[in-house]
C-alpha cells in the first residue's frame, strides 16, 4: 500500500515541509515518486517511526542521518547502531531523572497551594516541619529547600 504526502502527514501529526525536509536529508530510501508525488510506503512509515522516535529521544539529523546510512550498510554497522542506541538510552534516562525531579516539585506546589486555599492561607503550611509533611511530597520540598532538613524530632 502506498500513502501521500498529505495522508503521512495526517497520520503521524507532523506538517508536510517537515517530510520533505526528512526526504531531502536521506532519511528515506528513495521514496518513490508517481508524476512528482511522493508515494509512501509502508517500510517508509516503518522508518519515519524510528526517525520520530530517534528525534524525541534528542538525536539531532544528522545523527539520524548517519543511523539510516548504517541501516543500509547492513550487519556490518550493528554495532555502531547498538552503540548509538545505547548512548540515547542513557541520555533519555537522565532526562528522566530531571524531569522526575521537576515533577516531584510541582506536586508539592500543587499540595501546598492546595492546603494554603484551604485554609485561606499559606502560613500553617509554611511553619510545618519537613517530618510533617505528607511524605508524598517530601522530595519535592527537598529539591526546592536543600540543606534545610531538620530530623524529626523525637516523641516524649
Amino acid at each position: 500500500m502506498t500513502y501521500t504526502i498529505g495522508q503521512v502527514s495526517r497520520q503521524f501529526g507532523l506538517p508536510v515541509s517537515t517530510l520533505r525536509y526528512y526526504d531531502k536529508e536521506g532519511l528515506f530510501d528513495n521514496i518513490q515518486r508517481d508524476s512528482g508525488i511522493r508515494k509512501f510506503s509502508d517500510k517508509d512509515l516503518d522508518r519515519l517511526r524510528m526517525i520520530e522516535c530517534l528525534k524525541r529521544s534528542g538525536l539531532e539529523i544528522k545523527d539520524i542521518r548517519q543511523f539510516m546510512v548504517w541501516c543500509r550498510q547492513g550487519s556490518g554497522t550493528f554495532l555502531q547502531r547498538r552503540e548509538l542506541f545505547a548512548r540515547q538510552r542513557k541520555a533519555v534516562k537522565a532526562e528522566m531523572e530531571r524531569m522526575q525531579e521537576v515533577l516531584s516539585i510541582l506536586d508539592y506546589k500543587c499540595w501546598f497551594y492546595d492546603q494554603a486555599i484551604k485554609d485561606g492561607t499559606d502560613e500553617n503550611v509554611r511553619e510545618l516541619r519537613y517530618a510533617d509533611l505528607p511524605e508524598q511530597y517530601r522530595e519535592g520540598y527537598a529539591h526546592i529547600h536543600p540543606g534545610s532538613l531538620e530530623p524529626a524530632k523525637e516523641e516524649a
